[in-house]
């Protein structure tokens, strides 16, 4: 059985900024299989693992970070995306921007600034999450009475935000986070069936798997997005329904999450799961991840590839 292998040396690890993250603290955690070491950098606890085998998959001198080395004989059965923090950072500049164009077209006097919406983003789902802050605060003037006309008129504000949201996707405002090409490109390559599994529209994913991933890409990629499920992450329907569609077994699957509730929706479907670390997720617990990067990352600054996600599955990690 092959090994999954790190490596550190002193040139590798530094603490400048990186387009990975826009932020200063990027750190990898792995949980472990063999010998462990651990220091800290910057106030962000950083723990490496070491094993005697190795095989480089990353750069030499990537800027922050670690070089994860990994050599595996086996490969995921589907490599499964979320949409929103994964493939691109759009949450920030671009649902949230959406929404709040969205509420000033309808004149309801609300704004989500940058630190609320961070806080809504910890309820899945942009209709649950507007449903949830006017519960909160109050419904507007506007907002109709009955619990059923309010289901219209959120339904109503969505569909409103996701064509503006998709207006900027279309313009290719947003780019993809580095990585997410060549990982999707590797698995694709190697009959790994590919998917991405968002509590967002389907609309909105779809228009962005086509086109900043291309239509080449976007018609061998299965879609699981919006309510397609009737309850959203952290629950772990999404990802139990890819599995089910896409014919493989949860414990063969591999996924790319950004955030605390994705972790907990992967995690309780039964698969391994990698945390790419976003621009607001960076400080959420993600003790629970087989892997935490701040991105997937392009050569020469490659974080992992396919074979380190082949490598989580032929080992049981644990605490």
């Amino acid at each position: 059985m092959a090994a999954t292998t790190l490596s550190v040396s002193s040139a590798s690890i530094s603490t400048s900024k990186t387009p990975c993250l826009p932020s200063s603290t990027t750190v990898a955690y792995f949980k472990p299989n063999t010998t462990s070491l651990s220091t800290s950098i910057v106030g962000k606890r950083i723990r490496l693992y070491r094993s005697s085998r190795t095989r480089p998959i990353g750069a030499k001198n990537a800027s922050i970070g670690i070089n994860c080395q990994a050599s595996s004989s086996v490969l995921p059965s589907a490599l499964l995306f979320d949409c929103d923090g994964v493939l691109v950072d759009t949450e920030k500049d671009g649902h949230r921007i959406s929404f709040n164009e969205t509420f000033q077209e309808k004149e309801l006097g609300v704004t989500w600034d940058v630190d609320l919406y961070g806080e809504l983003l910890k309820i899945g789902g942009g209709k649950e999450r507007m449903t949830a802050y006017f519960n909160k605060v109050g419904w507007p003037e506007k907002a109709p009475k009955s619990e059923d006309e309010r289901k219209t008129f959120i339904a109503g504000l969505h569909k409103r935000k996701t064509d503006l949201f998709m207006a900027l996707i279309e313009k290719q405002l947003l780019p993809l986070r580095p990585g997410v090409a060549k990982l999707i490109d590797q698995a694709l390559g190697n009959g790994v069936k590919v998917a991405v599994c968002s509590t967002s529209n389907e609309k909105a994913v779809s228009a962005i798997v086509s086109f900043l991933l291309g239509p080449q890409r976007a018609e061998q990629i299965k879609i699981f997005a919006g309510d397609v499920v009737p309850r959203k992450k952290p629950d772990p329907a999404i990802y139990i329904l890819a599995a089910n569609t896409l014919g493989v077994d949860p414990s063969s699957c591999v996924v790319v999450e950004d955030s605390a509730i994705g972790l907990a929706a992967a995690k309780s479907a039964g698969m391994k799961c990698i945390v790419t670390k976003s621009g607001y997720t960076a400080e959420e617990d993600f003790v629970n991840a087989d892997a935490v990067f701040d991105c997937i990352g392009d050569p020469p600054e490659e974080r992992f590839d396919l074979a380190f996600c082949g490598s989580l599955l032929e080992k049981q990690y644990v605490s």
